[in-house]
């Protein structure tokens, strides 16, 4: 399962995080962003009655990524990987990394924190 990835939060994630099956949680940071070239769609509340407009939408956003631009991230850490022993360890690393200048969903690390403290 991952915490987030690249494509999360509208591909405005500069990490992917996942709970690695040879052990511990990895952290693989972006090496570049993805730069719109419009701003992007109001965001849409999932449910049923809501499905084709948040369809429409997910469609417009996927047209938007083919097209937008790349750019190098010049942070320490760019391209790297990380491999964190514990839930809380990776939450710790991705809190530095958002201090970097990393865009970070807030979901992953409080995800995160539960499984740590879950496990004690």
């Amino acid at each position: 399962m991952s915490y987030c990835r690249f494509s999360s939060n509208d591909f405005l994630c500069d990490v992917y995080v996942y709970e690695s099956c040879l052990g511990g949680w990895e952290i693989h940071v972006a090496a570049n962003r993805v730069v719109f070239k419009e701003p992007l769609p109001d965001p849409l509340p999932w449910s049923a009655e809501n499905a084709e407009a948040c369809v429409a939408r997910m469609r417009k956003v996927s047209a938007m990524v083919d097209v937008a631009d790349r750019v190098d991230i010049d942070l320490p850490h760019a391209g790297e990987s990380f491999n964190e022993s514990s839930p809380g360890e990776c939450a710790d690393r991705l809190e530095y990394l958002r201090g970097l200048g990393y865009v970070v969903p807030q979901h992953a690390i409080d995800t995160l924190r539960e499984e740590a403290e879950e496990a004690e």
